[in-house]
């Protein structure tokens, strides 16, 4: 397998697909998942001539099951530190719920030349939780339920929110794809109970207002209008008001992991941004 050791002995796993003189384009994963909810559009890129990868978060997919550094900071510095051995320039980062803060943190830190692009889809910045300064996020207490269902039951956890709100099967008239449900559950049984315990409070209490006010590059948001796990009206609309070169889009009717449930849509309007 692919992988390299950071500084910290940790080891993360990726995917590198294609020329390595292509534009490259780097995917990150959303909680708890792997580089496999990228498959679609891996294949998609891929087919278009560009260079795909995609890792493991730390404690995730097949990454180290890690103790410690389950924190956005040190997410961002395992991308550096992939993003710098694998020499990438010009990459276009794309990140999906918790990916999206992640792709935020990195993005805000890089060394110049590495970042052409980036895109937020149903991505958790500026901050999930609620807070004095953040009186419209969530309730510590619906986070804390996150973490205690992961302790009690991780596996039937890990059934109800895919069979439930991620893909918006839980709407009238949706059509549920069993394998979605199946593959969400796979991928999250692979990595560690303990990162992604915390993971829970990484993607939901990290305040990421001033990574969004210092990105440079151009960022396309995307998000679903009826996004059931990440809110729109206090992450994408806030986020687009935060950069400098923001572009907003969103999607009528769809949910937070539209990137598998309407794959056609978002990958065409995702070539567009990469190509303009």
């Amino acid at each position: 397998m692919n992988s390299i050791t950071t500084k910290d002995g940790t080891s993360i796993y990726y995917k590198d697909w294609g020329d390595k003189a292509a534009p490259p384009v780097m995917f990150h994963h959303g909680w708890p998942l792997s580089s496999d909810d990228w498959d679609n559009q891996m294949m998609f890129f891929l087919n278009k001539g560009y260079r795909v990868i995609a890792h493991d978060r730390r404690g995730h997919g097949r990454s180290s099951q890690t103790y410690a550094g389950n924190e956005m900071d040190s997410y961002a510095a395992d991308v550096a530190e992939l993003v710098a051995a694998l020499d990438l320039k010009g990459a276009v980062h794309i990140g999906h719920s918790t990916g999206g803060g992640e792709v935020a943190r990195y993005v805000a830190r890089a060394d110049a030349g590495r970042v052409a692009k980036a895109v937020l889809i149903g991505a958790v910045p500026p901050i999930m939780l609620q807070t004095p300064a953040n009186p419209e996020g969530l309730p510590r207490e619906v986070f804390d339920g996150f973490r205690q269902a992961l302790i009690d039951n991780r596996a039937q956890f890990y059934i109800d929110v895919p069979t439930g709100p991620f893909y918006g099967f839980n709407r009238e008239g949706a059509t549920v794809s069993q394998g979605l449900i199946d593959n969400w559950w796979r991928q999250g049984m692979m990595g560690g109970a303990k990162a992604q315990y915390d993971c829970i409070e990484a993607f939901s209490a990290t305040d990421f207002t001033t990574d969004l006010k210092s990105i440079e590059v151009p960022v396309l948001v995307l998000h679903g209008e009826d996004d059931q796990i990440v809110p729109i009206h206090d992450s994408a609309l806030k986020s687009i008001k935060l950069l400098k070169h923001g572009t907003l889009k969103t999607y009528a009717g769809l949910p937070h992991g539209l990137c598998q449930t309407h794959a056609d849509i978002v990958n065409a309007d995702l070539l567009a941004f990469i190509e303009d």
